[in-house]
């Protein structure tokens, strides 16, 4: 191996040089895109994450994947599809935030038991039930690659419905000023009653008071925050202290574990199409 490269290491200079500079450039113009046109940048972002995988999973022949995937595809089809129709209909949200919210956990336990698979086989603890080192390596690896990226994929989707649906409301505007007044009996979020008699049509259950003194069910303002990835009032956009929100130390790691998934997503959407861009160029200079 040694060999067969002797006498190319100026041009393994130049392919390493090639590779940094494209990161670079690539990241500064990300970020310049991400500012200045957030939304094309979201949706050109969340259509990569969503059908870059697909490739190497044809190519690759990884039909199990592919059967999640086409599962997760049109469930969640249906669930934006339901979200971005007008009129809304009054049960949409709670159905949105429900359906993200359950592939948001399954992500996360996953990806935990994903994590202690990969722990158990570096610590040697497989030998004690004399499992193969490379079988449980391989499971976790896949564990932990399910979580992740569905959890990413969830939470863009997430973003994406919560959007269209706070907008369609009306008490939220990504943009500019809300259409509509919001009363104190009404949650921002779903558009229904916040305090509901019991012979009346509405939802009840606790509540929850931010900061800005605004009040909202407590189930939808948590998912605006967590699954939503909206870290402001759904109405006058002040700033929500999460750590407040989620006092109770059990619930913290989720918020952490969201965090960790945003920033993941760089990883799962764009770094492959930097390195083609990379091996384009090398292809180019005849580099190989």
């Amino acid at each position: 191996m040694h060999a067969k490269h002797r006498g190319h290491e100026a041009m393994h200079a130049e392919m390493v040089l090639i590779l940094i500079a494209t990161l670079v450039v690539a990241q500064l113009l990300l970020v310049q895109w991400k500012q200045r046109h957030p939304r094309s940048y979201n949706m050109v972002t969340l259509f990569q994450m969503w059908i870059v995988p697909l490739y190497f999973t044809i190519k690759l022949n990884w039909w199990r994947f592919l059967v999640i995937w086409v599962l997760f595809s049109a469930v969640t089809a249906f669930v934006t599809f339901r979200a971005t129709r007008k009129p809304l209909v009054q049960t949409t949200p709670r159905l949105v935030y429900k359906w993200f919210l359950l592939i948001y956990k399954i992500s996360y336990a996953t990806g935990i038991v994903g994590y202690m698979a990969v722990m158990f086989t570096l610590f040697g603890l497989n030998f004690l039930f004399r499992i193969k080192p490379e079988d449980t390596m391989d499971l976790g690896i896949s564990l932990l690659f399910y979580g992740l990226y569905y959890g990413v994929l969830e939470r863009d989707f997430a973003e994406m419905c919560a959007d269209y649906m706070a907008s369609t409301i009306g008490f939220y505007s990504a943009s500019g000023m809300p259409t509509k007044h919001l009363s104190d009996s009404i949650c921002a979020v779903c558009g229904q009653q916040i305090f509901v008699d019991v012979n009346e049509e509405g939802i009840i259950e606790n509540t929850y008071r931010l900061s800005c003194n605004h009040v909202f069910h407590e189930f939808c303002i948590r998912g605006w925050c967590i699954v939503g990835k909206k870290q402001t009032c759904p109405y006058c956009k002040e700033k929500v202290d999460l750590k407040r929100m989620f006092s109770n130390p059990w619930e913290r790691p989720h918020v952490m574990y969201g965090q960790l998934l945003d920033w993941l997503r760089y990883l799962v959407a764009w770094q492959p199409v930097i390195i083609g861009l990379v091996q384009g160029i090398n292809y180019i200079l005849g580099l190989e």
